[in-house]
Parts: C-alpha cells; structure tokens; sequence
C-alpha cells in the first residue's frame, strides 16, 4: 500500500515537474474534465458504516475537481439496489464504486457498465466473476481471525461460542468463517456450539441469542460479522445477566455508547476513510489509462492497464479506550461538511 501511494504521488509531481517537455504539459493531468462523475452505490443507504466511506471519497473527488453523488437503496434487497445501480448507469457516470450486495447477480449490471465505458470499482464486497477493475476492502479474514483470538484470550482459551450470520454477503461470510476456523485451528478447547442467520435485524439477533443461551447455559461469546445484529445481541446478553462477550465487525454510535459501558466486548472495524478515498483513486485511474504506457500486452489484450486486482485498506481495533474516536458526528463536526447530503 505504502509503495503505490508513493509511485502515484510521483507520478503526479513528475508531470507537473516535467512541464513542457512532454504531451501532457498544457495542464495537470490530474484532473476532472467539467461535468465528470464518479458514484457511490450501496444497499441499506441508511447504515451509518456508509458515511465514512463517502465523506472521503467525496473528498478525493473534490481535490481532482469531479463530481460524486451517494446513491443506493434503502432496503436490504439486491434487486432494489441493483435498479439504483441502473439508475445510476443510465446518468453515464465515469466510474461507480459499488458494495455489492451479493457477489453474481451483479456480475452482469458490473459488465454492462464496463462495456458503456463506465469504470468499476467493488469495496468491502466483491463480485470478483465480474470484469470490475479492482476491490478494496480491509482483510476480512483477518478480522474473522484477530476476532477470534481477542475472544478465546478473553475466556483463557476454553469455553463455549456462537456466531450470528449473514448469508450470501461475500465480507460477512468470510470474517464468520474466519473467526470459527480460526477458533478450530488455535483454541482446541472452545466449543461451537451455534450458528444463527440474523441478517442484519437486531431483533431476530435478539431472539437469536437468547435462544442460543437457553439451549446452551454455558454460552460464553458470540460473535458477528456486522453491527445492526450486535445491538440485539447486546440486549439479549444484559438480561441474561452480562456473561456472554459480544464481539462483531464495524460500528456506529450505538455501537459505541455500548462499549464503553462495557454492554459489547468489541468491534473490528475497517478503515472506511481509506476504503473510500483510495476507491475513488482507483475508480479515476481506471478512467484515465492512458496516463500510462506500461511494458505489457494490454494494448493487444485490451486488458486496463490502470486496474489493481486488491488494494487493502486495513482496519482498527475499537474498544472502550479509543471508541470515543470513531463517533460519526464528531467526525463530521471536525470536518464541517454535510456528509452523505454533499
């Protein structure tokens, strides 16, 4: 990561530096042309995990002078949100940089985008069957991992766990499947002893965990992909008394209050300021290939020459000692903008 920002930033001052002596001296390469778009497309457009992600990217598109919109649907439907992707499509943006709500069914509204001339960029989860041009995410499985580990420590190696699903979202899975294979490889003595499709709803969460602890009343830990689940599963562990540990991945503001009163144990969570800047970088290289003449077959493959299969934008460990950091309306505050309404 650190070696590709320092190239681009030398490329970047090279061409100003070199001026005159080449084709592209008249102006600054890097820049907009006047009316060029780039959008960000989600599904469940009101989760707070967004907001971060977009208030950079709109800040990368802003210091190359584009234009960026939010767009996405408020519901957790990949047909719906597939239709505002459409709709997006159909405003012929320059590039989109899209989460995916399940990987195939948007390998074919990926391709016809790329085929229009539209550049596409997935985060957080991919479609990786699709002719996008690059994914950036934070490691899913180490988070699954490192999860998986804090917890174990936590119950010094030997206990019983549960985990909350979300099946079919390609991150989600990956970090579940990471945090039990994780637990099967390393900490021998601690017992799977559930699994339960929460899907995001904090009430079925809720009645998830306090079924799993009837059934199992030496339930130690539960763990889950996301965070809209962990305020149900929070819940459901006060009133059984505060024994079960509650980790997940990302957060909000509810989130937080509850770490720090001690109400979730804590919370991997992504680098959603990088997801979202370096997504629209990736997203305008891909626009832009001809800024480059690399020694390859592009030209004959017809293969981008500007595309980079993985950038990983990493992920922070919040807990009761930092959560005061990751608060959505200080940050926007401290920043003075208007978020996801710019």
């Amino acid at each position: 990561m650190r070696k590709f920002l320092s190239t681009f930033a030398a490329a970047a001052a090279l061409s100003t530096i070199l001026g005159a002596g080449h084709a592209q001296s008249a102006e600054n390469p890097f820049k907009c042309a006047p009316g060029e778009k780039y959008v960000m497309n989600v599904m469940v457009s009101g989760v707070e995990y967004w907001f971060p992600v977009y208030e950079m990217f709109k800040q990368a598109g802003q210091q190359f002078g584009c234009e960026t919109a939010y767009t996405g649907t408020p519901e957790y439907d990949v047909n719906k949100q597939i239709a505002t992707f459409d709709q997006a499509l159909a405003q012929k943006p320059a590039g989109i940089l899209v989460h995916p709500m399940n990987s195939d069914p948007f390998i074919e509204p990926i391709n016809r985008a790329i085929e229009q001339g539209t550049a596409v960029v997935t985060f957080a989860a991919d479609s990786p069957n699709s002719k996008r041009v690059s994914y950036i995410t934070s490691d899913n499985v180490a988070e699954g991992t490192y999860a998986a580990d804090a917890v174990a420590k936590s119950m010094d190696g030997k206990g019983e766990y549960a985990v909350l699903e979300n099946p079919g979202q390609d991150n989600h899975d990956k970090r579940v499947n990471a945090f039990v294979a994780r637990m099967e490889a390393k900490w021998p003595d601690m017992k799977l002893v559930g699994r339960a499709a929460s899907n995001q709803d904090p009430t079925k969460a809720y009645q998830a965990v306090l079924s799993l602890a009837q059934a199992h009343p030496d339930l130690g830990a539960v763990f889950m992909p996301e965070a809209n689940s962990a305020i149900g599963a929070a819940q459901a562990a006060k009133e059984g008394g505060g024994k079960i540990k509650v980790m997940l991945a990302d957060v909000n503001a509810k989130i937080l209050d509850m770490i720090k009163a001690g109400e979730i144990f804590g919370s991997v969570n992504p680098n959603q300021g990088m997801q979202g800047y370096m997504g629209f970088m990736l997203l305008w290289m891909a626009k832009h290939p001809e800024l480059i003449d690399p020694m390859n077959d592009a030209k004959r493959s017809g293969f981008n020459p500007m595309s980079v299969p993985f950038v990983d934008n990493g992920f922070s460990i919040v807990t009761a000692d930092n959560a005061d950091d990751f608060y959505w309306d200080k940050y926007l505050k401290r920043r003075g903008t208007k978020g996801i309404e710019e």
